[in-house]
């Protein structure tokens, strides 16, 4: 028996091998979704390009270095310099600049603060690979724990790591070798 032109083949069998869009891939364009910078589209493209699988980079340092969002050093004898991110993955690398940019401009998250103290020192470009190496850091441990969340640092996070005793010791040996002599007295 033929069949008439134009007509659409049979529909496949549903897959059982965990193919296609399953539960766990949902869940974690969800999970991807919470991080400032990403929407779902964005988390799909990243989950597309890496995968779900974090035992195949067994650390979130393989899974960066594979994309090539790592430092790297060019040394020539005894002198060593800065060099430029290799080419890696150049789909994965566009997505992650797009969302490094996104999460730079985002007011009032972790990754907006780490951008706007590196592009003070090393411009903008290192701070916007800096900002998408922290960010596929990020995705490398909520896609290894599935149980795992976003949670945001904070813009205050740098802030709150500072040892007051080591800073104010440091400012009156500052104020010392300048000439003066120094007296702390506690604000109340």
């Amino acid at each position: 028996m033929t069949k008439p032109i134009g007509t659409p083949p049979p529909a496949a069998p549903p897959d059982s091998t965990g193919g296609g869009s399953s539960p766990p891939a949902v869940g974690a364009v969800q999970r991807l979704a919470e991080i400032p910078g990403l929407s779902p589209e964005t988390a799909q493209l990243i989950i597309g390009e890496i995968g779900l699988d974090m035992t195949r980079p067994p650390t979130a340092v393989h899974l960066v270095s594979w994309a090539q969002l790592c430092p790297r050093t060019i040394q020539s004898g005894a002198s060593s310099s800065a060099g430029k991110a290799g080419k890696g993955n150049p789909y994965l690398k566009g997505v992650l600049g797009l969302a490094a940019g996104t999460a730079a401009r985002s007011g009032g998250s972790f990754l907006a603060e780490r951008y706007r103290r590196i592009v003070k020192r090393r411009g903008k470009g290192k701070a916007l690979v800096a900002v998408a190496h922290s960010i596929l850091v990020i995705i490398w441990h909520l896609l290894a724990d599935p149980t795992a969340r976003y949670q945001d640092l904070d813009p205050d996070y740098y802030d709150r790591r500072v040892n007051t005793d080591r800073k104010l010791n440091n400012l009156v040996r500052q104020l010392e070798a300048l000439g003066h002599t120094v007296t702390l007295n506690a604000a109340t």
